[in-house]
């Protein structure tokens, strides 16, 4: 059997486009992303993991068996996605890899530069192996480095065991990058006590909280009439949703805010005199935070209605996801023990909020206490994505000093 080393397999990885996409209504949302669920599926076979199965939405799930006398672990799991984000094309990727890198600017292609300047954070991987892209697509280490750390910890504890764990549960998952990742997850089958996303960027990462999630559209029914006998008459949609964006506070928006700060984020409009559309995320970690945020926006709407009419703006507000902090804390030992990996792998933790969602957000609230580990990934979304292949390595050995400790 060939033994693929990480580089290897994540630069596999990559070459499948799995970009999942906001507008299906299928799931997955893109049938390509089951190309590499089931070449995923497969090599998990050929590994010898036991119990693989790939269900009808795609999900892929295996089990590295308990070392002899560890039966009685708690059964840990370790889930990626293998979707890339809709921003950009995650098609034909032609990854660079760049051996013990010099810590300055980095040429992507002939009008393309990504300089220090711009991303200070490249001076930390001064000396490791990075791999970017050549600045036409996305990278794909969201979350395919992932994949690969948790394929190739997978890989190693299946042919070295003298390593002694317990039983682990491997979950590989289709549309994270859409907000729909866990929508058919079957808990119970996946049957871990606990588990861990490895999902997040910056060497050293461990997330356990995030936002608390909204999403509002409001729909404005204007009143169209000829601009030259307009007076008295017209109400213009378009000037109704500038309103309601002023109405918002400015400070609380996203380029304006950081660290536990939320805000409102306009991510759509689009309008005629006669309609007009406005699409929001509403975003805090503190649930009281929250529940006024989205009182605020109830009032703004309301406002503009008795200005112009009940029956010009409509307000949809949904929730989407909450923040896994009071499903993960109950259960000290999932921190304390990514705590004590990272330190055995010789990696400064870095605990910190996460400015978003993740699959463990809502696995954790589904009964699956499941914070979300660093994968080396940077600048996920764009062409200015890369991983450090040296931080990748340290990733993958977090997972396998994890399996470790959850057996003592």
């Amino acid at each position: 059997m060939h033994i693929m080393d990480l580089k290897e397999r994540f630069l596999k990885y990559v070459s499948y486009d799995t970009q999942s996409s906001e507008e299906s209504t299928t799931f997955p949302s893109t049938e390509k992303q089951k190309v590499l669920l089931e070449a995923l599926r497969d090599e998990m076979r050929m590994l010898g993991m036991t119990d693989v199965t790939m269900d009808q939405y795609g999900y892929v799930m295996g089990t590295i068996p308990a070392s002899k006398g560890y039966e009685q672990a708690p059964v840990i799991g370790f889930i990626a996605h293998v979707d890339t984000s809709p921003d950009m094309s995650g098609k034909d990727v032609k990854p660079r890899v760049v051996e013990d890198y010099d810590g300055g600017d980095l040429v992507l292609n002939g009008h393309l530069t990504m300089r220090v300047e711009e991303f200070p954070e490249l001076v930390f991987f001064k000396g490791h192996t990075l791999i970017h892209t050549d600045g036409t697509t996305l990278l794909g280490a969201d979350d395919k480095a992932g994949v690969a750390e948790i394929m190739t910890a997978a890989e190693y504890l299946m042919t070295h065991p003298e390593v002694k764990h317990g039983k682990i549960r491997i979950g590989f998952t289709p549309d994270e990058e859409v907000g729909r990742g866990v929508d058919y997850f079957d808990v119970k089958a996946f049957g871990a006590d606990f588990a861990y996303t490895v999902d997040g960027g910056m060497e050293g990462e461990l997330e356990y909280e995030n936002f608390n999630a909204a999403s509002a559209k409001i729909d404005i029914q204007g009143r169209n009439v000829h601009p030259g006998y307009a007076k008295g008459k017209m109400i213009n949609a378009i000037d109704v949703a500038c309103e309601l964006q002023t109405l918002l506070p400015a400070a609380e928006r996203p380029q304006y805010t950081e660290g536990y700060e939320g805000f409102y984020h306009c991510v759509g409009v689009s309008g005629t005199v006669e309609r007009a559309s406005l699409s929001y995320i509403i975003r805090d970690h503190d649930a009281d935070r929250f529940e006024k945020k989205k009182v605020f926006m109830w009032a703004c709407v309301d406002l503009l209605k008795q200005k112009y009419g009940s029956d010009v703006l409509n307000l949809t507000l949904k929730d989407q996801y909450f923040n896994m902090r009071k499903m993960v804390e109950p259960h000290p030992q999932v921190i304390d023990k990514a705590l004590k990996a990272m330190e055995m792998a010789d990696v400064k933790p870095l605990v910190r909020p996460i400015r978003g969602g993740t699959d463990g957000a809502r696995l954790s609230f589904m009964g699956l206490p499941c914070p979300n580990l660093f994968t080396g990934g940077m600048n996920f979304h764009g062409k200015f994505e890369y991983c450090s292949l040296t931080t990748m390595r340290k990733a993958q050995q977090v997972i396998l000093n994890l399996a470790q400790l959850w057996a003592e």
